[in-house]
């Protein structure tokens, strides 16, 4: 039998000597897919901003805590997601699909406080029922959020803990006897590395086998 040829040997990085773009490049093209969240917020005054983060996720039911990663500007100002928060104590996370990705793109556009988003996107603002802030018709999902901790990683970024106290869902979403969400309908995108995105349209099921089924496979 002829011998297997070992691997060229792995690539290692020392995290503690990169630059912090290239950790940032490792991690957003190895940590994949992540989840889009478009961050609706107003400020004191009552305009509205929106933004896309991908540095985003659920963390527990019970409390219902969601995270969102939000760097400052490079001269260490908040953004004005971070900074609405801040000033409000609430947000709303409304959930990407397929259909309003080239919607959420524009709302990246660096525009200035006085410039809505939402409008330029050609998304509809609907009032909050729970929060002072709102939600967007088009989102096939929105949670309703409450500010719960913010924590400080060092002078460039927060993650923000939100509560989510209500939530709204485009009807064909949702089974609601079985509190179930259709994946299809629902027709998220997420982020890979770079600008590239993907969809979750190719999908494959895979239950967890018990511990009889997984020792019957191995006798």
């Amino acid at each position: 039998m002829d011998a297997i040829p070992d691997r060229p040997a792995d690539v290692t990085f020392d995290f503690r000597t990169l630059s912090a773009r290239d950790r940032y490049k490792l991690m957003i093209g190895t940590v994949v897919p992540r989840p889009i969240a478009l961050v609706t917020t107003v400020d004191p005054q009552g305009r509205i901003n929106a933004a896309p983060f991908s540095f985003f996720n659920c963390l527990s039911a019970d409390p219902p805590i969601l995270a969102l990663g939000v760097e400052n500007h490079p001269d260490m100002s908040f953004k004005d997601t971070a900074l609405n928060i801040r000033l409000t104590e609430v947000f709303t996370v409304n959930i990407v699909s397929h259909a309003i990705a080239e919607a959420m793109h524009i709302c990246a556009v660096p525009f200035s406080a006085e410039r809505d988003e939402l409008q330029a996107a050609g998304l509809t603002a609907m009032p909050g029922t729970v929060v002072a802030s709102p939600w967007i018709k088009e989102a096939p999902a929105s949670f309703e959020c409450r500010r719960h901790v913010t924590l400080e990683l060092g002078k460039s970024r927060q993650i923000i803990l939100g509560e989510i106290v209500f939530a709204h869902y485009h009807h064909d979403v949702i089974d609601i006897e079985h509190m179930r969400i259709d994946p299809a309908k629902l027709d998220t995108v997420a982020r890979l590395g770079g600008n590239t995105c993907s969809t979750i349209r190719d999908r494959f099921e895979m239950p967890t086998p018990t511990l009889a089924e997984f020792d019957s496979e191995i006798e």
